[in-house]
């Protein structure tokens, strides 16, 4: 090579081959992409990422996002350039049974990955709240002088990710919020599968995004990288306005013949184009998957950059840590997942005889251990009043308040959804949000990426059923409670009333892999006695008996709110001659993690007499209540009306539960 710049250009032409090569071996794939926006990804790995190969999580490593997911051979051979541990034969075992390089990048697989994309705009979603995370991490532990949280979030997006709803919800709640750490490149290719991107989408992204508040450039040629580099220069010097740098790029570019055509968007070129292709940029065509010596030297200083870096950074955390021992021991205890001691004395015990619902015995909860707890922040879509999810002594999260731990998402189900999943993957971060569960259907692609990538947003789910009452069918939950059940890695929590409540929490605080769902009440519940009934520290398990009755004849099981209905017929049971116990359910998921002893002590074998009793679907109660089990559910959609009459509407009294349990028996 005769220059620098020669050199620069041969080694972004590496990165598109290596792509094109991956791509047609797996002869599945998305060549186009890579080879388009290469040189802009380039310019980012080799001029201003802060990134370490031998530690690809070091706390202030700047996050690096593909929103644009599908290009991930992109990614996976800069990743392998640089020095990550992803090896040659990796990139050609793409989209191969266990493979570190997938279809779509994931997180926790793949090394040098920092969140799970593939769905567009989740990325574009996930960068706010890593920014909200940084900023956050900043307030709470920067000092003069030590300034151990000052990364930035780049991501590059796609034509694709500015169509998606999620990322119009997340970019305006970033520009409001002047989250001026992030940096996102827009691959502008205007192709998309089904063609030129004009046949749906023409309006100017550049100046919606400047009304959301962002700060806007425009390069237009993407293989210009001394433009993409003034670009990135100037946001980062734009520290007040999140940052889109819209780049005019070609797919596919380097192909004679597929240049510009939906058809490299997701096909392979094909052996005779990967040919061209090569000898269009000087490659010998016989070759696969070839990196020149001069490249791989390239790319591979470019890596070991981050180990200077690192290692300057902790030398700063170490003589921060002297200089302010709580805070860097509080830090030290987040990078490993450890809690602050003694939170869980925090705790509230809860007594009746007053009522209470478990949304507001959840409020509680919240505030008792916030101040223990300095990580937990969150906040709901437009309804703390509702959810009880104010944190009472604490500032909101603003554009000139980092500190503060209540976050105001608006009315933003789906980003807040995706904006969780970027602060749960920031160590020293627990992050919560909240809605009524009717409105989790918003939110279900990120609640489902967070379950794959097994990190744990707690989702607080309230007005949990028709018990909401008077809103009526278009606000109360029917299928939701076994639709999230259904997903994978997911821990559901539906409790009984305000000691379960507690329980639950300290449940969602100290789960690590996965996401946690709590599903609670509008409606007030008694608060069950617990020197009456079991204690409720029996919801760790999952199920337990709450109330036992000697030579039972059959089991009552519900969950939330059903459960005092039910010990309420067990008594009415009782007067009747008729022994029956009473099991709380209030999560499916830890109770099939329980030893099979246990859960056929909750449920024996000779007590096939089972009637479950919830108000949602009655899908899946099967697989605990058997053969001759039944279910009181709901099967049709709700009706306006006070909770009350609904709740004698839909079967859900005392009356109805005990005459259903006689005729089990009868039969």
């Amino acid at each position: 090579m005769e220059n620098n710049s020669q050199l620069e250009q041969h080694a972004i032409n590496t990165v598109r081959l290596l792509a094109v090569d991956g791509v047609q071996k797996a002869n599945s794939g998305h060549p186009g992409m890579p080879m388009g926006a290469a040189p802009m990804a380039h310019v980012l790995y080799t001029k201003f990422m802060n990134y370490n190969p031998k530690n690809s999580h070091w706390p202030n490593r700047d996050r690096f996002i593909l929103s644009a997911g599908h290009g991930c051979m992109l990614q996976y051979s800069l990743l392998h350039l640089t020095g990550y541990d992803i090896s040659l034969d990796d990139l050609k075992n793409f989209r191969q049974l266990n493979s570190k390089t997938p279809g779509h990048p994931e997180y926790g697989l793949t090394d040098g990955i920092d969140v799970t994309t593939g769905p567009l705009g989740q990325g574009f979603a996930n960068g706010v709240g890593f920014a909200i995370a940084q900023k956050h991490l900043a307030a709470r532990f920067n000092k003069p002088g030590y300034e151990l949280f000052n990364y930035k979030i780049y991501a590059i997006c796609s034509d694709g990710d500015m169509m998606e709803g999620v990322t119009s919800e997340a970019a305006s709640l970033a520009g409001h919020l002047e989250l001026g750490n992030l940096i996102y490149l827009y691959d502008d290719n205007h192709i998309s599968i089904e063609g030129s991107t004009d046949i749906a989408f023409t309006e100017d992204v550049g100046k919606r995004f400047e009304a959301y508040n962002w700060h806007v450039q425009v390069v237009e040629d993407g293989n210009d990288i001394n433009a993409i580099e003034l670009a990135v220069r100037n946001a980062k010097a734009e520290t007040q306005r999140p940052s889109l740098i819209k780049i005019r790029t070609q797919i596919a570019y380097g192909s004679p013949n597929k240049v510009n055509t939906a058809g490299a968007h997701g096909s392979p070129l094909g052996p005779d184009e990967v040919k061209l292709v090569k000898e269009a940029f000087g490659f010998d065509p016989a070759k696969f998957f070839e990196v020149p010596k001069e490249v791989a030297a390239f790319y591979r200083a470019a890596g070991e950059k981050g180990t200077a870096a690192e290692k300057q950074w902790d030398q700063l955390f170490e003589d921060y840590k002297k200089k302010f021992p709580e805070l860097g021991k509080a830090y030290e205890e987040a990078l490993k997942d450890q809690l602050p001691s003694g939170w869980l004395k925090k705790l509230p015990v809860f007594s009746g005889p007053d009522k209470l619902a478990t949304r507001q015995a959840s409020g509680k909860v919240l505030n008792a251990i916030a101040a223990d707890l300095p990580g937990l922040i969150g906040g709901a879509a437009d309804l703390a009043p509702s959810t009880e999810t104010n944190l009472k002594d604490y500032d909101s999260f603003t554009s000139e308040q980092r500190a503060g731990r209540n976050f105001h998402f608006g009315i933003r189900e789906h980003a807040m959804g995706s904006i969780l999943n970027g602060m749960a993957l920031t160590k020293g971060i627990i992050p919560f949000g909240a809605t009524f569960l009717i409105f989790s259907e918003y939110m279900r692609p990120p609640i489902r990426l967070a379950a794959i990538m097994k990190i744990r947003p707690i989702l607080v789910y309230t007005h949990d059923s028709i018990g909401l009452g008077e809103d009526g069918t278009t606000h109360q939950p029917v299928e939701q409670l076994i639709s999230l059940r259904s997903i994978p890695n997911i821990t559901l929590i539906r409790p009984a009333d305000a000691n379960e409540t507690a329980q639950a929490w300290k449940v969602a605080i100290e789960h690590t892999d996965g996401p946690v769902v709590l599903v609670l009440t509008r409606q007030g519940l008694p608060v069950l006695d617990q020197q009456k009934y079991a204690k409720a520290e029996g919801l760790e398990k999952g199920a337990y008996i709450l109330s036992e009755a000697k030579d039972a004849k059959l089991i009552l099981v519900g969950t939330g709110s059903e459960v005092s209905l039910l010990l309420e017929a067990q008594e009415k049971l009782k007067s009747e001659g008729i022994a029956a116990n009473v099991v709380s359910m209030p999560s499916w998921e830890l109770f099939d993690k329980q030893s099979k002893a246990y859960r056929e002590s909750v449920f024996p074998k000779g007590l096939k007499k089972r009637l479950a009793v919830e108000a949602g679907s009655p899908l899946g109660w099967d697989k605990y209540i058997g053969d001759e089990g039944e279910t009181i559910a709901m099967t049709t959609f709700g009706e306006s009306a006070p909770a009350a009459e609904l709740y004698k509407v839909f079967g859900f009294t005392v009356e109805h539960v005990v005459e259903k349990a006689k005729a089990m028996l009868k039969n």
